[in-house]
């Protein structure tokens, strides 16, 4: 069975040794230990295969209590059904989350859309600002960078 250095891991992941320690500490890896007083760690391919779990996990935005939740019920040999339910449950939970900040950031950009609107009314009636021409200047580009 082939076993992997935090190195190895590191560098196929692309994180850090370090982020790979924290889940360690996090109870999600859990290697074997070698060498003199037990400081070089040796990872399993259970150890790689909880670690693709949890990036994956960390990319759907999961939280670390969610994701070894979900990753210790991978390896359970349970009722798959009942792991598959609960499963669900974390994903229907997240993407209530998902979809609650989508719809405070678009209540945020309507907000800043108003403001930027009353900020040019503002901006064409003063003296000296170049009047309707600044304006049409900023909106200009505004609608370049869009």
């Amino acid at each position: 069975m082939p076993t992997y250095s935090i190195a190895q891991l590191a560098r196929e992941f692309d994180v850090t040794a370090r982020a790979i320690r924290f889940y360690e500490d996090q109870g999600l890896l859990a290697p074997a230990r070698t060498g003199p007083s037990g400081r070089v760690r040796v990872y399993s391919q259970r150890d790689r295969t909880r670690l693709k779990l949890t990036l994956r996990g960390k990319r759907l935005g999961l939280a670390l209590a969610e994701i070894r939740e979900l990753v210790d019920m991978y390896e359970s040999p349970k009722d798959s059904a009942a792991q598959l339910v609960r499963f669900l449950a974390v994903l229907a939970r997240h993407r209530g989350t998902l979809e609650q900040q989508r719809e405070d950031i678009e209540i945020a950009l309507a907000e800043v859309d108003t403001h930027e609107a009353q900020c040019r009314k503002l901006l064409e009636g003063m003296p000296g600002q170049g009047g309707a021409s600044a304006a049409r200047r900023t909106r200009a580009r505004r609608e370049q960078l869009d």
